[in-house]
């Protein structure tokens, strides 16, 4: 099982009382170490003694750092004497579990003769049961993957000073994560391999699956000492740390933007409910077809991921599609009439070295779903009711193919003409047959986004990401201000973050029924999450 590490930074002795009570907190959220990132206190007059404090002190084994500017730290003490007083503390009669020391430092012959005296057993120390303290070697890269990364990792396994390594470089993608792995399967001595950055959380997450020394965490928000390092209630609460292990299945949301996303709470709660052996995490990938691909190819092909689905969302909709085609999946008849999908299983397949892929959309029944219920307050039904879509997306596809499919006259409205044209050519023609036996013909229809205020409608769905947290148009609302709204009208929104965006909030001040997106992503959700732990 991997160490959950809390790193506490203390810049000056006034501090400790603080960092000490704080150390007492993470040890309740249960971290099982503690990093002291003495930066700061290392130029304190008394320096030594108020390391000593806080180790002797500590409710948990110690981990020393001082960290040189050069990889990412604030020391201000000049080289030498920062790593002299590194070597007193793992000399001192309170001596730390491990020191940190960055590998490129240990390189003269004059620092390896003084860390090899300062780790050496210490005859004044009189406890039968301490242990010297041990050093973990570390190389950082702000900038991204070193690249001597194999080079360096290998000459820190080799070296007998090395108790335990440490490499961590800010990542470029979610796939720079795979090399990590890699180093922590084929390691030879106890390995800490953590990516930066915001394509590095599954590193951080999936330590215990691939027999990660440690993973670092915040006690809370605003305290982290490394980019993307997220906090030890995240880690264990929302992504379950303490139950990830070797046979986990990983599952992801995979979206450009997704931090935002609130699949990984909903669905690794279901796992949770379920007893189901399986972690669900945020997988941003860029935007273009390329990245989508080079990615999602990596993740399902590595051997021990043990990539299992993923929920897709904007912009990769019709990339799934695409994916699971030139894959040689199988993408179900209705993903494949809209030309959308928003959910992927992955599976082994005895007969192929390469694994089967299913792609669905849960978008479609759950607009569909959502929408009756509204209307059915009303003692109405989707039939010939006129109900406008606005964007041409892959959510647009599946919302505009599933009230198609019920009967509605949907018109799909968009900024670029053409692309509400192509999805009204796509998604007209189809033969759907009611409950008695008879037949209709789905019909969509596009219209130029100056029209959509001449049209009387039933209903107004938001598909676009106009008005999503963290989004270039966050504070903007897809309905201009001269449509006619009322309160004879149902409005829906797909954006569930922010819960009440700035679609929502105009039409409800003109008195209109506003059904918020987390009505249709929970309904979406569960129609996933019923998939992902049943799989096939």
């Amino acid at each position: 099982m991997s160490l959950l590490c809390i790193p506490i930074a203390v810049e000056a002795s006034a501090e400790i009382p603080l960092a000490l009570e704080r150390a007492a907190r993470a040890r309740v959220l249960g971290a099982r170490l503690i990093e002291w990132r003495c930066d700061g206190l290392a130029d304190d007059d008394n320096a030594l003694d108020a390391i000593a404090r806080l180790v002797r002190e500590s409710p948990l084994p110690s981990l020393v750092t001082i960290r040189s500017s050069e990889e990412g730290g604030t020391c201000a003490l000049d080289e030498n004497a920062r790593l002299a007083l590194l070597a007193r503390v793992a000399r001192a009669s309170d001596a730390p579990r491990m020191i940190d020391v960055e590998f490129d430092a240990m390189q003269a012959d004059i620092v390896r003769g003084l860390l090899t005296v300062a780790t050496a057993a210490n005859a004044e120390v009189t406890d039968p049961d301490a242990q010297p303290t041990r050093i973990v070697a570390s190389s950082h890269d702000f900038l991204g993957r070193p690249t001597d990364l194999m080079r360096r990792v290998a000459a820190m396994q080799e070296d007998p000073l090395v108790s335990v390594v440490k490499i961590a470089w800010t990542a470029r993608s979610v796939r720079d994560n795979l090399e990590a792995f890699d180093i922590l399967s084929t390691r030879t001595k106890p390995t800490i391999a953590l990516l930066m950055g915001e394509f590095g959380l599954m590193s951080r997450v999936l330590a215990p699956k691939f027999g990660g020394f440690l993973t670092f965490a915040s006690d809370a928000k605003g305290t982290a000492t490394a980019p993307g390092q997220p906090t030890v209630r995240e880690l264990r609460d929302l992504y379950r740390f303490n139950s990830v292990q070797p046979s986990t299945k990983v599952f992801g949301v995979i979206g450009w933007p997704v931090a935002h996303s609130r699949s990984p709470s909903f669905h690794n709660a279901r796992f949770r409910e379920a007893n189901y052996d399986g972690v669900f995490l945020p997988i941003p990938v860029p935007a273009e077809w390329e990245h989508f691909k080079a990615t999602l190819g990596a993740i399902i092909d590595h051997e021990k991921l043990d990539f299992s689905g993923a929920s897709v969302t904007l912009p990769h909709k019709e990339h799934l599609v695409r994916f699971v085609q030139e894959r040689g999946g199988t993408v179900d008849a209705d993903a494949a009439w809209l030309g959308a999908a928003n959910t992927l299983l992955v599976a082994p397949d005895a007969a192929s070295p390469q694994r089967k892929l299913f792609a669905t959309n849960t978008d479609m029944q759950a607009a569909v779903e959502v929408l009756t219920a509204a209307f059915a307050t009303r003692g109405k039904t989707l039939e010939g009711a006129r109900i406008a879509v606005l964007g041409a997306g892959g959510v647009a596809r599946a919302v505009a193919g599933g009230l198609a499919c019920a009967g509605a006259n949907v018109a799909v409205f968009n900024r670029t003409h053409e692309r509400a044209q192509s999805v009204a050519r796509d998604l007209t023609g189809r033969v759907i047959t009611r409950a008695d036996g008879t037949t209709f013909t789905t019909r969509v229809i596009a219209r130029a986004m100056e029209l959509l205020g001449c049209d009387e409608m039933h209903a107004i769905v938001n598909c676009t990401s106009v008005g999503m947290e963290g989004g270039d148009d966050a504070l903007k609302s897809a309905l201009p201000d001269e449509v006619h709204v009322d309160n004879t009208m149902i409005v829906m929104d797909t954006v569930y973050a922010p819960k009440i965006t700035p679609f929502l909030r105009g039409a409800r001040a003109r008195g209109a029924t506003c059904i918020d997106g987390e009505t249709m992503f929970a309904r979406q959700a569960e129609l996933q999450s019923a998939l992902f732990v049943q799989r096939w």
